[in-house]
C-alpha cells in the first residue's frame, strides 16, 4: 500500500520544533510508514540536522510531488523567511512568529489542494504570533480560518483512549456558561461524526461528569441534573450510542480500558491531566471536523532547551504516525 504523504510543519524556528523534525525524519520507522514533506527554512533545518547529528541530506522541493522519498533525504518546502543575523534560540520574535504562521498556512494550502494527505505540526509561541501581528493564539484557530472550518474539534488521543472537549481555553469561571444541554447534543453528534470519519464506528461516547461525582444529584451542583443528563437522554432518544454524566474520577481509565470508545471532556485541564498523565509523550492532538486532516504534538517550543540538542522526539513521531494512521479516511 502506498504510504501517506505528510506535510510537517517545521514551527518556531527559536524553539525544538526543527530538532524534532530532524529526528523525526531520521527514524527507520517513521520512513517506512509516511512520506514527508516539510515546510519551513532550509538554513535552520541545516542547522538542526547538525545539532541533532541526523543522517540527513535536505532535498528542496516546489511541490510535493517534487520529492525524493528515500531513506536519509529531508525533503523540504523552503520559504526562506528566517534572517540569521537576526535569529537566537529561545527568544520570543515576531520574525519567528511570522515565520511560523507562513509555514501552518503553506502547509493547509498545499494540503487543501490534496498534494498532501494531512498535516503534523510542531510547535508555535503564542507570544512570537502575537508580536508578528498574527490575530490567532494557536493553531486550532488558524486551521479553522484557513480551511473555512467554524469550531474544529479537538481531540485527543494516546494509547487508544480518545478524548474531545466541550470547552477549551477558557477560564473555569466561564466555562460553567457553556455547560449547556444544546451545547452537549451538538458537540456529542459532531464529535460521532468524526470519529466516523477516523473509522471509528462501534463503540459508545461516554460524557463525562462536571462536580464531584456527577454532582450526586444535586448536592455538589445542578449541571449534570439541568444540563449534562438531559443532554445525554435526548441523544439516546435520538439514536447516539452515548453515556453519562460519568464521574470525571473514573470515565477516563474505563475509556483507556476500552469501556468507551471516546470521553467528551467538558473543560481543558479535565481531559489534559488524565491523558497526559497516561502518557505525556503521546499525547498527541487532533483536529477534527475540517476538510482536512491535522494532527501535532502537545507540548510547547520549550525554549529553555532549544538548540542544545537534547529535545525528545517521541511526540513528533506520534503525530507523524497517527497522521499516516488516519489519512486515508480523509483521501479524496
Amino acid at each position: 500500500m502506498a504510504k501517506s504523504l505528510i506535510a510537517v510543519t517545521m514551527g518556531d524556528p527559536a524553539g525544538i520544533g526543527p530538532e524534532i523534525v530532524a529526528r523525526t525524519i531520521d527514524d527507520e520507522e517513521i520512513f517506512n510508514i509516511a512520506n514527508c514533506i516539510i515546510v519551513g527554512d532550509r538554513k535552520i533545518m541545516e542547522k538542526a540536522i547538525s545539532i541533532v547529528d541526523a543522517d540527513l541530506e535536505i532535498h528542496l522541493c516546489e511541490e510535493p510531488e517534487d520529492g525524493d522519498f528515500r531513506k536519509g533525504v529531508l525533503n523540504m518546502i523552503d520559504l526562506d523567511n528566517i534572517d540569521m543575523d537576526e535569529f537566537q534560540y529561545g527568544k520570543v520574535s515576531a520574525m519567528c512568529g511570522q515565520a511560523a504562521y507562513d509555514y501552518i498556512a503553506k502547509s493547509i494550502e498545499i494540503t487543501m489542494a490534496g498534494k498532501a494527505d494531512a498535516v503534523a505540526t510542531t510547535p508555535i509561541n503564542k507570544e512570537s504570533l502575537h508580536a508578528a501581528g498574527v490575530n490567532y493564539i494557536g493553531h486550532t484557530e488558524i486551521f479553522g480560518a484557513l480551511t473555512g472550518t467554524e469550531d474544529p474539534l479537538t481531540m485527543f488521543e494516546t494509547n487508544g483512549l480518545r478524548v474531545f472537549f466541550l470547552t477549551r481555553h477558557k477560564s473555569l469561571r466561564d466555562m460553567l456558561d457553556d455547560i449547556k444541554k444544546d451545547r452537549i447534543i451538538d458537540y456529542v453528534q459532531r464529535c460521532t461524526d468524526a470519529l466516523r470519519r477516523l473509522g471509528v464506528t462501534e463503540g459508545t461516547m461516554a460524557v463525562a461528569g462536571l462536580n464531584p461525582h456527577s454532582g450526586e444529584h444535586g448536592l455538589f451542583g445542578w449541571e449534570e441534573v439541568e444540563e449534562i443528563a438531559p443532554a445525554v437522554e435526548e441523544l439516546k432518544s435520538m439514536g447516539y450510542d452515548v453515556a453519562g454524566p460519568v464521574p470525571a474520577d473514573s470515565v477516563f481509565h474505563q475509556a483507556a480500558l476500552g469501556k468507551y470508545n471516546s470521553v467528551l471532556s467538558l473543560y481543558h485541564d479535565q481531559g489534559h491531566i488524565a491523558t497526559k498523565t497516561l502518557d505525556f509523550d503521546r499525547t498527541i492532538s487532533i483536529t477534527n471536523g475540517m476538510p482536512i486532516l491535522r494532527t501535532s504534538v502537545d507540548h510547547g517550543t520549550a525554549f529553555d532547551i532549544a538548540g542544545k540538542g537534547i529535545a525528545g522526539a517521541v511526540s513528533m513521531k506520534e503525530a507523524v504516525r497517527l497522521a499516516a494512521k488516519y489519512a486515508p479516511f480523509f483521501a479524496k
